[in-house]
């Protein structure tokens, strides 16, 4: 209970921007929190997702990958699904590389959903404790200046209590939302260069088991060569 009468001392004592600031707060924790379960979710599921579909990848089995991926909601199977679909009709590398980078520009909003809404927040908290703090002042020296002499000293300490409760909240709560924005940002980052990472195996995967489209009309033309000149030879 002696932390618990500490809090309410120190909102009773704070003033009224105390308030508002500790609902901002509330607010970017709660952001935080679902932001960091969506972040750890989109993680582990990639990697489970990627341990599935990266043999199959490197087998060239791609009808089997897809069929791995085509009812999983992960980042990664999106992705997938977006290059595997693409390798009957596109007609070149390239194309199948632009669908993974439009797949791309899907994910990424989902996963920086909110996020920076967190520097929002600790900017708004940090000038609102500002502005607690400015009020108080402006209180402690219309005190001063009207009280009588002998109550001068604590109505000049009550103000300046309300002027450093409001900076000290306001600080915390600007730090706690910049830490867990600094957080998710790098998380997110990580994401995402594991998903352009995996894009680019798969288009490796992809040349290496001669499944490029590009290859395989060069193949073709190749092959079909020696038929046209036996052709022609039989016929001299």
């Amino acid at each position: 209970m002696h932390a618990l009468d500490i809090i309410l001392n120190f909102f009773r004592e704070g003033g009224i921007f105390l308030y508002p600031i500790a609902l901002v707060w509330v607010v970017g924790l709660v952001i935080a929190l679902e932001r960091f379960g969506f972040v750890v979710r989109a993680g582990a599921g990639n990697r489970r997702m990627w341990s599935q579909v990266q043999p199959l990848l490197e087998a060239g089995r791609f009808r089997d990958a897809h069929n791995a991926v085509a009812n999983s909601d992960t980042a990664l199977a999106h992705i997938m699904r977006y290059g595997i679909t693409r390798i009957q009709s596109a007609r070149s590398r390239d194309d199948i590389e632009k669908a993974l980078e439009e797949s791309l520009v899907e994910v990424i909003p989902r996963l920086e959903k909110r996020t920076h809404y967190l520097s929002s927040l600790a900017n708004i908290a940090m000038l609102m404790g500002l502005l607690g703090t400015v009020i108080g002042l402006i209180s402690a020296f219309a005190a001063v200046a009207q009280a009588n002499p002998a109550e001068k000293a604590s109505l000049l300490a009550a103000s300046i209590s309300v002027a450093m409760n409001n900076t000290a909240l306001g600080l915390v709560t600007a730090i706690t939302l910049l830490l867990a924005h600094l957080y998710l940002e790098t998380k997110t980052t990580e994401i995402v260069d594991s998903l352009e990472v995996a894009s680019v195996k798969f288009l490796n995967a992809l040349h290496e088991k001669k499944m490029d489209p590009e290859s395989q009309h060069d193949a073709a033309r190749q092959a079909h060569r020696p038929v046209e000149t036996g052709v022609r030879g039989a016929r001299a």
